[in-house]
């Protein structure tokens, strides 16, 4: 057993710090938290749950700028590409995230040898091959479908390869040529069929939507996320808000998943204030937002989840905490892990971020991480120190 005495405690809910001082990690889990244990004095550290990022790619690549680019890797290439990313993300405190598309289960590969112990990385929920309209947004990846029927056989060949849920590209996008993010690639009862087969086999969707009329075909179809929320409207640009659409997506507690990055001000200033109007309305009318990046895409690093919260948190208008728990607790129940992290409690898996200074009042602390468990792995100091046997 470990314990990390003298630390600062933040627990992923709660709107200050803990009254505990220790924490005691035993094999992969959290076995008590209190006061005055005896162990590692960490003293001048803050201890809260391992970051989450809910929308990456494992497979990209952002140094590339294209999806011929992406799709050109040999996959021996991608293969030791990934395992880099992985440890990126991890060291950078980064415990947990949602893989949404790739088109070779090379991510879901990753995702195991992480699991067995094989190479350092985060815990990977992993969708496999989205399901797409033909041509649509990342056909590339081999999720083509032209109907429901279609659709369900690309659900059942992701299951045959062991994913976690379902990615559903309900509108076009922005990285493949002849697709346009405005577009909703399936009508109405084609996207409730695909949801209801997906959920059929026991997998809840993550919708990719930019434009307003897909946003309302997958809040109606009762996805369980909802990736990007645009509102991009018919001429193409961000505005088209729907307020009885996103009733539609607290009703049903749909997940919005903004999926903003360290580099977001790129698009502009007109842009940013769109997205803030947006973000505003959607939490006023009860939706939950979680903390995404997109990270593969062009210039979007994998590692990046704690240069891209202060984004996050001016863009939404969050508080530190607020968007903290974005981050942990809100993210882990979103991806149904809340019973297992996102919180710092006795009997969950042991996910932690150690840093210097004071998250709760300034984000910038989570930058340089002094180190990180994830599901009790130790990485400080350049190295890993497995999980102690219980």
């Amino acid at each position: 057993m470990r314990v990390y005495a003298n630390v600062r405690l933040w627990n992923g809910v709660a709107e200050s710090y803990d009254q505990a001082d220790s924490i005691a990690v035993q094999g992969d889990a959290i076995v008590a938290i209190g006061r005055g244990l005896d162990g590692e004095d960490c003293r001048g550290l803050t201890v809260l749950p391992g970051l989450i990022d809910a929308h990456v790619h494992m497979v990209l690549d952002p140094a590339l700028s294209s999806a011929a680019e992406q799709v050109a890797e040999q996959p021996h290439v991608v293969r030791h590409k990934m395992v880099a990313r992985a440890e990126a993300m991890v060291r950078a405190g980064i415990t947990t995230a949602r893989d949404l598309g790739g088109g070779a289960w090379l991510e879901l590969e990753l995702r195991d040898r992480i699991d067995a112990g094989d190479v350092a990385g985060p815990r990977l929920l992993c969708a496999g091959q989205p399901v797409t309209s033909v041509g649509g947004h990342c056909h590339f990846w081999g999720g083509e479908a032209a109907d429901a029927s279609a659709a369900e056989a690309v659900i059942a060949r992701q299951q045959e390869h062991g994913v976690d849920l379902i990615k559903l590209m309900a509108t076009g996008g922005m990285l493949t040529p002849h697709s346009q993010p405005k577009d909703a690639q399936f009508d109405q009862s084609t996207t409730s069929a695909i949801v209801a087969a997906a959920r059929a086999r026991g997998f809840g969707v993550a919708a990719h939507c930019h434009g307003t009329a897909g946003i309302r075909h997958a809040a109606k179809a009762g996805v369980r996320s909802i990736e990007h929320c645009s509102w991009i409207g018919p001429d193409g640009k961000r505005g088209d808000y729907d307020p009885d659409v996103a009733r539609e997506i607290a009703q049903r507690g749909i997940w919005v998943s903004p999926t903003i990055n360290a580099g977001w001000a790129r698009f502009g200033a007109d842009a940013a204030a769109k997205v803030t109007a947006h973000l505003r309305a959607l939490k006023e009318s009860g939706c939950r937002l979680v903390a995404s990046t997109d990270a593969g895409i062009p210039r979007v690093r994998h590692e990046d989840l704690a240069r891209a919260l202060p984004v996050f948190a001016r863009l939404a208008e969050l508080s530190p905490v607020e968007a903290l728990r974005c981050a942990t607790s809100e993210g882990a129940a979103a991806l149904g892990l809340a019973d297992a992290t996102g919180t710092l409690h006795t009997g969950a898996c042991a996910d932690l971020l150690f840093v210097r200074g004071d998250p709760l009042a300034d984000l910038a602390a989570l930058l340089e991480p002094a180190m990180v468990v994830a599901r009790g792995r130790e990485y400080r100091n350049g190295a890993a120190r497995g999980a102690q046997p219980g």
